[in-house]
């Protein structure tokens, strides 16, 4: 009997379990679709100014905006856009995972003699280097409670005055980047100095012809900084829906484990049900055969 109790709790913690992943699923569902309409709307405004930026900016010479300055990357930031919270399965540990791999691959030299900043969007990430003595700057784990461009842009801020400062020569960015509800691909790209725009571009670009006032040079400097702005935010953005994708998708699989576990814990319990009905039987019997022989 002890055996059919402890059955029964396991059947009662189960079903318990599998409700909150049934509920957090629909939560999750719900989010989704307002992070995806977010991505979604930036998307052509950020792809549209990046080649309208590539095609002013290749008659400039370099360094004719402080953002466009390559240096020798001795100091290297490298932002990690993670989440607030776990249950989304592999999500947050693969973006760390893909950073790490970064810093591993292309500055290694800097990260040994300590010029390897970190700056986390998300509790998950910034918990992890923090344990692990990063130099971590800041904390921007709010930015999801109230996530609009003028709240990422100050991080932007921030970084690009370091940049200007010389605080760091190179900043790198590592996202999720969403695709659907089910698939999120890792990005790893540089975000200062901003990259040049690659042949394939110029070539595409280079028969357009725009009408610029005032000049070519003042729209620039006024393009780059908001463009630069608007890259960190599309980043923020795509792991935003990134996120309550993959919490749905495995939320969904753990309420399908739990239905399964659900199923093999009542087998478990019908058959041990029928073992002590059948040991009782066998006992009544014998008890009716003895007595019936004395």
């Amino acid at each position: 009997m002890a055996n059919l109790k402890e059955v029964r709790n396991r059947i009662k913690s189960v079903s318990s379990t599998q409700q909150i992943t049934k509920a957090m699923k629909m939560v999750s569902a719900a989010k989704l679709k307002r992070a995806t309409n977010a991505i979604i709307q930036l998307r052509p405004y950020a792809t549209k100014l990046n080649e309208l930026l590539a095609n002013l900016s290749q008659s400039l010479e370099e360094g004719s905006s402080p953002f466009l300055k390559e240096r020798e990357p001795v100091r290297v930031l490298v932002v990690v856009v993670s989440s607030n919270r776990g249950l989304a399965g592999a999500f947050n540990a693969n973006v760390i995972k893909t950073a790490n791999n970064l810093i591993a691959e292309k500055y290694s030299k800097q990260l040994a003699a300590g010029n390897v900043s970190i700056i986390a969007i998300g509790k998950k990430s910034q918990e992890f280097y923090e344990r692990r003595k990063y130099n971590v700057i800041g904390n921007n784990n709010d930015l999801y409670l109230a996530l609009n461009f003028e709240n990422a842009s100050k991080i932007t801020e921030s970084i690009m005055a370091g940049f200007i400062k010389g605080e760091y020569d190179r900043v790198e960015l590592v996202y999720n980047h969403f695709r659907n509800a089910a698939v999120q691909y890792l990005v790893a790209e540089q975000l200062l100095p901003v990259p040049k725009a690659e042949k394939k571009e110029e070539v595409k670009t280079a028969n357009v012809d725009y009408i610029l006032e005032p000049s070519q040079r003042e729209i620039v400097d006024e393009l780059i900084p908001k463009n630069i702005k608007i890259q960190l935010y599309r980043a923020v953005l795509d792991s935003n829906a990134s996120e309550h994708g993959a919490r749905m998708t495995a939320m969904d699989k753990a309420t399908e484990n739990a239905g399964e576990l659900l199923k093999a814990l009542k087998l478990s319990y019908n058959q041990a049900r029928q073992a002590a009905i059948t040991t009782e039987l066998t006992e009544i019997v014998s008890g009716a055969a003895a007595l019936g022989g004395n």
